[in-house]
């Protein structure tokens, strides 16, 4: 490599371990002579007491590598090489100063935002990964800087900061995509709510807890309500209900982090029925979508972070039986309508990363998707959706991936008493996620039951 030098330039060199020491190279030649940029390189590390033989190396280097290339010859006038070396003391040139104010993340998913802060003796900081540049700050008037960027691709990366030319390093950091994981039908009610009264609030989870752990976000459809009070819904055939304990052991042995109750079981003891499910996930621990005791509160997002990404839930129906439907100031569930589904998902994306709407809908038993599902599924992506899912058929359906998402069809059931053996099949959809999307899915597959399992 060469380098075109001006009339006149200094070059500062500092010795790796010895800040305070180093070589000044100066250059005088007319306008447009090329010189080698050997010249122009660190020569490495500089004692006090072996400074001026690593000088007379550098200006020996200088003059050998211009006779043997003719880079000389060509000059009209006087070539003047000269060199300078010296320790100088720590007091006259200072290293720069850095002190870090925020801590290395544990680890982030690829495209997450995050803060590099501290403050520093120098006017900018550079953060490097890996050697390559993914930042820059300036430092204000009291030193201090708030360098923010974004996560790289995923694997692990040596992240740096750049400091007056000096390179400090500040840690790994790990980047992977956040796993979320989704299930279909929990209900409280038939054989379960016995099951858990007499075998303890664990017996559901017992084998499909620690798969379900492993992911960072868990959601399912829970289909029925917490309560012990209020009147069965009439016109109905089926009505569930069951006790608190089934959230306490999904959050605690399977790590539940938000339940969707857009459903057509979860008002059928009534308005009192759903307040108490609500509440009871909320003592739990666990969020609820598709909800609430106004319309407004059951189109209400919930949201996390994960790896340094915003992921918002909402949760919709389309099976809402009659009285169910929230409205402007009475309780209810979410009705599922194009116009808001697509207000609602574009005012979340606005906000987050990620958005994850859960429907109920389609027709029991029925695995392919119809016409009304296709219509809300692409309402949701096209308002900006990355994940779409679905449950009510109580049967496992397809998964279907493009650029704009994924969309899980049916879910099938999950804690929820045997049937047929079509309904019995289900999964786990473990689905990864990154600021730009989904980067990727797989199904675990499982059976159904009042206590499932895996395989």
């Amino acid at each position: 490599m060469t380098v075109v030098l001006p009339t006149w330039i200094t070059v500062l060199f500092a010795a790796p371990r010895r800040p305070s020491a180093f070589v000044a190279i100066g250059v005088m030649t007319p306008p447009g002579v090329i010189c080698s940029s050997d010249v122009a390189r660190p020569v490495g590390s500089i004692g006090d007491q072996d400074a001026a033989a690593s000088a007379r190396r550098t200006l020996r280097t200088f003059l050998l590598s211009s006779h043997r290339s003719g880079y000389g010859r060509p000059v009209r006038g006087p070539l003047t090489l000269f060199a300078l070396v010296g320790a100088i003391a720590t007091s006259s040139t200072a290293p720069p100063r850095l002190t870090m104010a925020t801590p290395m993340p544990a680890w982030l998913a690829p495209g997450a935002r995050f803060v590099v802060g501290g403050s520093t003796s120098a006017s900018t900081v550079v953060l490097l990964s890996d050697g390559v540049r993914i930042g820059s700050a300036a430092a204000g008037l009291d030193g201090r800087f708030s360098l923010r960027t974004r996560a790289p691709r995923a694997g692990r990366h040596r992240l740096s900061l750049v400091v007056q030319g000096v390179r400090v390093g500040i840690g790994t950091l790990v980047v992977r995509p956040v796993i979320l994981a989704a299930v279909g039908d929990i209900t409280p009610g038939e054989a379960v709510g016995p099951a858990i009264r007499s075998r303890g609030a664990a017996y559901p989870w017992a084998i499909v807890g620690p798969e379900l752990s492993r992911a960072d976000l868990t959601t399912g459809n829970l289909e029925g309500a917490i309560t012990d009070r209020g009147t069965a819904a009439p016109d109905k055939q089926y009505h569930f209900r069951g006790p608190a304990a089934l959230l306490a052991g999904a959050r605690g042995q399977a790590g539940f982090d938000v339940l969707t109750v857009a459903n057509n079981h979860s008002l059928d003891y009534g308005a009192v029925g759903l307040a108490d499910t609500l509440a009871a996930a909320r003592r739990a621990g666990i969020s609820t979508i598709g909800g609430g005791g106004t319309l407004g509160a059951a189109r209400r997002a919930a949201t996390f972070v994960a790896g340094g990404l915003r992921v918002a839930f909402l949760g919709y129906s389309d099976i809402v039986p009659g009285g169910f439907a929230a409205g402007p100031s009475s309780p209810g569930i979410a009705r599922a309508e194009v116009d808001q589904i697509a207000a609602d998902v574009h005012a979340a994306k606005r906000r987050n990363d990620v958005v994850v709407a859960f429907f109920h809908w389609g027709v029991e038993l029925r695995a392919a998707p119809d016409a009304r599902q296709r219509m809300f599924a692409n309402a949701a992506l096209g308002a900006g959706a990355a994940v779409v899912l679905g449950a009510h058929p109580h049967v496992l359906g397809a998964v279907d991936r493009s650029r704009r998402g994924l969309v899980a069809w049916s879910l099938g059931n999950f804690v929820f008493p045997p049937g047929s053996a079509a309904a019995t099949r289900t999964a786990i959809l473990r689905v990864r996620l990154t600021a730009a999307g989904v980067s990727g899915f797989d199904l675990v597959a499982a059976r159904s039951g009042v206590q499932p399992s895996l395989g």
